[in-house]
């Protein structure tokens, strides 16, 4: 693992996650960009000296160094944005599989480098979009492939957050700090931070491909940096329409993201604080709530629950369905076999990619004020 040491609320998102199935186990590190915590994390964890390292440069050579037996399977990186790029390239380029967190990197330039060096490599790269781990975001997905919706026309995603309503980052805390600093975070906040979850929501249920849209972007808490506020229309090849709203600055809100996709059949409406649920509504029979680990859903909506029906399941077990699908693919890929996409059922770096353009659109959008037509006062 690459970041996520003292203080990072991710990192242990990520070895809870990873850890949950069996399939991996963290053997090395390199855990902070201050050498001494990065040293003192890896103590905590229970990581052997030899290979807890004060920097990322150090733990790739050190694994380069040792034998195929000895040398890790899987970097996982959860490192603040601004090196994401350098050090995935880095161990792509050195043949490891690699899982990172979202956003990939800064700019389309920058991804399309990496999924060149992935595809070059053939190595396993994993993006933890983790609410496309959901079992019923994937019977959503698996209704939507079926045509159970029939022709898609309307797309609503809503990722509301109330945590910056206030300017965290002027008192000190560490998760507001590196979020609102463009060197770090990239140019985008809120949006890249929640809004890039809700672009990856939409396109891993619906399968849709964003032609055009029209972007506005706000601080709306003053003296910030970067946006805490998105809203995004959307166009779709094909011809359907949509509505993104990101935004930090719901004050009370806690992690509001919902999504409703509309077809000439009927609507699904899933929402991540009740997430074993999905609402159906045919256009011809009454509303049907799903839930998950019933028999009746689809074989991949099943495959990503553990417990019996009745029995919650959330945020570490939608992560760990990611890890779960990575692993698939890494065992395959040591056989030298394609992987079956039944099991290795993750988001892959071209969903990271196509991300990171989204991102770039909106911001050019909002930059642009060509779209907006004044209305006359009364």
């Amino acid at each position: 693992m690459v970041g996520g040491g003292q203080g990072a609320f991710i990192g242990a998102v990520h070895r809870k996650a990873m850890a949950l199935d069996g399939a991996f186990e963290l053997v090395a590190g390199a855990l902070s960009s201050t050498p001494e915590k990065a040293r003192a994390s890896g103590r905590e964890l229970g990581l052997p000296e030899e290979r807890n390292h004060a920097d990322w440069q150090a733990l790739l050579a050190d694994e380069l160094g040792r034998g195929p037996g000895d040398r890790v399977d899987l970097v996982s990186i959860v490192t603040p944005n601004h090196l994401h790029f350098p050090v995935a390239q880095a161990f792509v380029d050195a043949g490891f599989h690699v899982v990172c967190d979202k956003p990939l990197v800064h700019h389309a330039a920058q991804a399309d480098a990496l999924v060149a060096a992935v595809r070059a490599r053939g190595t396993v790269f994993g993006v933890t979009y983790n609410y496309g781990g959901y079992p019923m975001v994937r019977q959503a997905r698996e209704m939507v492939r079926a045509g159970e919706l029939g022709e898609l026309r309307k797309v609503v995603v809503e990722y509301n957050q109330g945590w910056l309503s206030t300017r965290l980052e002027a008192e000190g805390n560490k998760q507001a700090t590196w979020r609102n600093d463009p060197a770090r975070s990239g140019g985008a906040g809120a949006l890249g931070d929640i809004g890039s979850h809700a672009e990856n929501l939409v396109a891993t249920v619906t399968g849709l491909q964003i032609e055009a849209l029209c972007a506005d972007l706000s601080a709306l808490v003053p003296g910030r940096t970067l946006d805490d506020d998105a809203n995004v229309l959307l166009r779709f090849a094909g011809g359907a329409r949509g509505v993104l709203v990101a935004s930090q600055v719901n004050a009370g809100i806690e992690n509001g993201l919902r999504l409703r996709v509309s077809g000439t059949l009927g609507t699904l409406e899933w929402w991540q604080e009740e997430p074993n649920r999905l609402l159906h509504h045919p256009i011809d029979a009454p509303a049907r709530l799903l839930t998950r680990g019933a028999p009746w859903l689809h074989p991949a909506a099943l495959r990503a629950g553990r417990i019996p029906p009745g029995h919650p399941e959330g945020f570490i077990e939608a992560f760990a369905n990611v890890y779960l699908g990575v692993a698939a693919a890494i065992r395959a890929h040591g056989r030298g076999e394609p992987p079956d996409p039944l099991e290795a059922d993750y988001p892959g770096v071209e969903d990271g990619a196509r991300g990171v353009r989204f991102i770039e659109a909106v911001l050019a959008s909002a930059r642009s004020n060509e779209k907006w037509t004044p209305v006359r006062p009364a």
